[in-house]
């Protein structure tokens, strides 16, 4: 038997395996979408406060001591609704003394004006001078202006008995009284007795910035953005933990001054407020329809790198299915994309899969995302193969 050498072995292997080779693999496949112009409606988060619809300082207009206090802290009032009595015992005596003078000028008004008229017969006999006549003719007028202004005075003194009573000025809910019963509250003192705030609806004021402002008007004004319509008026909101209000908000207004301080303007938006979970000072943030753009295109995040300066660029397949490097022009993100308004037209396939050791100029075959298949079709992966040899040799 004769003895096989290593070379001669070596060539039979070479030949005996040349029937399992694989035929080359073609280029390697990437997923790609189409883009495609579109309107995109563009949004902002902005922080913002909650404030009350309606707020009133329930403050005392007649001086006097607390009598009683007529409400329970925290709950619903409303309109008219008693909340204090002030001791009205000296404004009760004013208006007794008001109507006693009341009374008192209606009697003088009767007797200077039966003196008038009979100074006015006897004048005409020449009994009296004119001049005697005349001062009767005005102290009747007079007692008539006398009994206007004790009306006046009647009339004031009962709207000073009437405040002794302190009312609700609006309904909503009232916060705690910072006066108790017994405690002397004047007319002209600066802390307010207790507040109420109306919560449904409520108002969410945002602040935004003057310059963003400002370069959405530009926009606007170019034909950049166009208004969203019905659904620019809409707002979200998000909480102080994260949650989003289940209402939808409606914007009321934008205030035409700008604050000096922060350089911001406040746009107010209102929120149904029924179950009462937003309440007066809280820290929310608002999502804020800005306008919408008629020819946008968006672009997957993931499929946006950065070149060594900085600029953002995306693998598009051109001409002959060949990889190209474009630079693009993405100033912000929609959701999960990015709004690209310069180096990408309709119809171009940008590459969102399956590029990542590839590089541009190589040709590759572009199928939907989902289609993509590992460098080489079905056959194993180098590491695979490796150990499959391994575990082949060991079998030897």
């Amino acid at each position: 038997m004769k003895k096989i050498t290593p070379a001669f072995a070596l060539l039979l292997s070479a030949c005996g395996g040349g029937g399992e080779q694989q035929a080359p693999a073609g280029p390697p496949e990437v997923g790609v979408i189409a883009v495609k112009e579109g309107a995109v409606t563009l949004s902002s988060e902005l922080p913002g406060r909650t404030t009350a619809y309606e707020s009133a300082d329930v403050r005392p207009q007649v001086n006097g001591l607390i009598l009683q206090r007529l409400f329970q802290e925290g709950d619903m009032v409303r309109a008219g609704q008693p909340l204090y009595r002030i001791d009205p015992s000296p404004y009760e005596a004013q208006v007794a003394s008001a109507r006693a003078a009341l009374v008192r000028a209606r009697a003088n008004i009767a007797n200077t004006a039966a003196l008038a008229r009979r100074y006015g017969e006897l004048v005409k006999i020449n009994a009296i001078s004119r001049q005697e006549a005349e001062n009767a003719v005005a102290s009747a007028a007079q007692a008539k202006a006398d009994v206007a202004a004790q009306e006046a005075a009647l009339r004031s003194a009962q709207i000073d008995l009437g405040r002794t009573t302190i009312r609700a000025p609006i309904s909503g809910r009232i916060g705690r009284s910072t006066y108790t019963v017994g405690a002397l509250v004047s007319a002209s003192q600066a802390d307010a007795l207790t507040t109420i705030q109306r919560l449904d609806p409520i108002f969410v004021d945002i602040q935004q910035s003057s310059a963003d402002v400002l370069r959405l008007r530009q926009q606007l004004l170019s034909g950049d953005l166009s208004q969203g319509g019905a659904a620019a008026a809409r707002v979200r909101l998000k909480l102080e933990d994260g949650t989003t209000y289940s209402e939808e908000g409606t914007l009321k207004f934008t205030d035409v001054t700008v604050d000096p301080s922060t350089g911001s303007q406040i746009v107010r938006v209102q929120f149904g407020n029924a179950r009462g979970l937003l309440l007066p000072g809280m820290y929310v943030r608002a999502e804020l329809v800005e306008g919408t753009r008629n020819n946008g295109i968006l672009v997957p995040q993931s499929a946006v790198s950065r070149d060594e300066k900085g600029n953002p660029t995306t693998l598009v397949v051109g001409a002959g299915n060949k990889l190209e490097t474009r630079k693009i022009a993405a100033p912000r993100t929609v959701g999960t994309n990015w709004l690209v308004t310069s180096g990408l037209k309709a119809g171009d396939k940008v590459v969102v899969d399956g590029a990542q050791m590839l590089r541009p100029g190589m040709p590759v075959k572009p199928v939907a995302p989902q289609a993509v298949k590992p460098a080489g079709g079905a056959a194993p992966a180098a590491g695979q193969a490796a150990e499959q040899g391994q575990n082949a040799e060991q079998g030897q």
